[in-house]
């Protein structure tokens, strides 16, 4: 560790505290002469949660930027790869005829040649298909079980995009043994006290061994338990309840029947009567679970539905039960404190949004790290770009329940009312009755998610927009068709070229990615 006097204390580890640590490191220098000292404080005695298993797309240049490799990451973490997230009853009640599941893919579409599909496709073109099948050849690579890319593909680089599933317990391990690596100085002790000085800030942390630790800027990791943010500091949280009603979950670990299973390549979402159920395929196991609303049903039974899910596999596993209030904090840097993780905010283990709020808040702190000691600047400008990112997620979170046809239980009933939909929402949804959404809807510098998520999501779950008044402007059909068809091509050529979920996973199980054309 070189240092200079400035230095970052993180308190808590997990997930949240080691992604943080081994990326400031990295960008601020902790193993330079000028840099940044940072040092992660955890105790044995507090367990990882490990709520989701799935990560977002970001998520791979993160993990290049700490430098992890990624052919490690699936040796070490159970890791495979993922190409979006698959919903099945969210549209309809189970039985109902018609499409009843959508792929939020991660590719998007490709308009290299200026020529915008979904409009066509809006004006039936493309027949009855999905937009999910006619956007992207994604969806027939990952209803194949297909990887995203082949053994020859340098690290973290594909053709198709991609994220992770991991087990979140060895990924806490693979990043703390990067992190130290990187410069972090590890300390493992239980913090029993926060003290603070007469200015309000953190003045130090007493560790039960260490005695008082003291920093610059404090990063609180401590999950729920908020334990700097929340307890000590007395920054509110804000509950979201009445907008996202699931506020529990019942998670089961399945092995797999036979050792070559094929590995789901989308996170699998079942909409349920009270909830949905994850299903999440690992290298060894599946991560399944029910997150459900206490206001319309309970533990007990959120478990017998995922037992009934599961099947006569799970009958002598043991479930883990955990609860939850959907919210966030609308302010997350406080004098010399920041939020990262649970303690900042959790929605739902939906979309994978967890992890990359993590990964958004180092990179927001390393961008605006108060090298000369100006906090209040830095905190106004992360409070603010954080809280609209929350603003704008929950919006999308809520897309999937409020335009639901379903009507079979009182949750779904509560979930289409109106009264429960932000109005930032509803203007949206306003808009898109007569045009789709595009980039006039995104902000690039606060939407996790971009225009072509938001159509997948919108025309998934059945939405209708009319382009009828303007149908004469779009012109080029016959070059829509001939890009429809070209993307089936393209469909066809990945299910011969791609290798299968597993395959990539066994060969990076016993090699390193990027090794040349004969890689495999």
């Amino acid at each position: 560790m070189v240092s200079d006097g400035r230095r970052i204390l993180i308190v808590g580890g997990g997930t949240a505290g080691w992604i943080t640590a081994g990326y400031l490191a990295r960008i601020l220098g902790a193993d330079r002469p000028g840099g940044v000292a940072i040092t992660l404080v955890e105790s044995h005695d507090i367990g990882i949660l490990g709520v989701g298993e799935g990560t977002f797309p970001t998520i791979r240049r993160t993990l290049a930027r700490i430098g992890i490799d990624e052919a490690e990451l699936v040796r070490r973490c159970g890791a495979t790869f993922k190409q979006g997230a698959k919903f099945v009853h969210w549209r309809h009640t189970p039985g109902t005829p018609g499409h009843d599941h959508y792929l939020h893919a991660f590719q998007e579409t490709d308009d290299r040649d200026g020529l915008e599909l979904l409009p066509y496709w809006l004006l039936g073109l493309a027949g009855d298909a999905n937009w999910d099948e006619v956007n992207t050849p994604q969806k027939r690579a990952a209803d194949a079980y297909r990887a995203p890319k082949l053994p020859s593909h340098p690290d973290f680089v594909g053709p198709l995009n991609y994220a992770f599933h991991f087990d979140a317990v060895s990924l806490a391990v693979l990043l703390r043994e990067q992190g130290i690596a990187n410069g972090v100085t590890h300390l493992v002790d239980t913090v029993q006290e926060v003290l603070l000085g007469e200015d309000g800030a953190i003045a130090g942390v007493r560790g039960a061994e260490s005695g008082v630790l003291t920093a610059d800027l404090y990063i609180d990791c401590t999950g729920f338990r908020a334990e700097l943010i929340g307890k000590a500091l007395g920054q509110p949280w804000k509950s979201c309840r009445d907008v996202l009603f699931c506020d529990g979950a019942v998670a089961i670990q399945v092995p797999y029947a036979q050792p070559d299973d094929p590995i789901a390549s989308y996170t699998v979402s079942t909409a349920q009567q009270a909830g949905w159920i994850w299903d999440i395929g690992l290298e060894a196991r599946r991560g399944i679970g029910h997150v459900y609303s206490s206001a319309h049903s309970d533990a007990d039974e959120a478990e017998r539905v995922l037992r009934a899910y599961v099947g006569p596999a799970g009958a002598a596993l043991e479930t883990r039960r955990f609860r939850f209030d959907a919210g966030y904090r609308e302010v997350n840097w406080y004098k010399n404190c920041v939020a990262v993780g649970l303690s900042s905010g959790f929605f739902e283990p939906l979309e994978a949004t967890g992890i990359v709020f993590s990964e958004v808040a180092a990179g927001m702190i390393a961008n605006l790290f108060p090298w000369a000691g100006d906090f209040e600047t830095s905190a106004r400008q992360f409070n603010a770009n954080l809280r609209r990112r929350y603003e704008r997620t929950l919006d999308f979170i809520k897309l999937h329940y409020c335009i639901s046809e379903r009507r079979d239980s009182q949750f779904w009933r509560d979930n289409v009312d109106p009264a429960s939909v932000p109005d930032s929402l509803k203007e949206l949804l306003d808009r898109w009755r007569f045009r789709p959404p595009n980039e006039m809807d995104v902000d690039r510098n606060v939407d996790i998610f971009t225009e072509a998520s938001w159509q997948y999501v919108l025309y998934g779950m059945g939405w209708k927009t009319d382009l009828s008044a303007k149908a004469g402007v779009f012109r080029f059909r016959e070059e829509a068709k001939a890009a429809f068809s070209k993307i089936r091509q393209q469909g066809e050529f990945a299910l011969r070229q791609l290798p299968s979920n597993r395959e990539l996973v066994r060969f990076a199980q016993r090699s390193g990615f990027g090794q040349g054309a004969n890689a495999a």
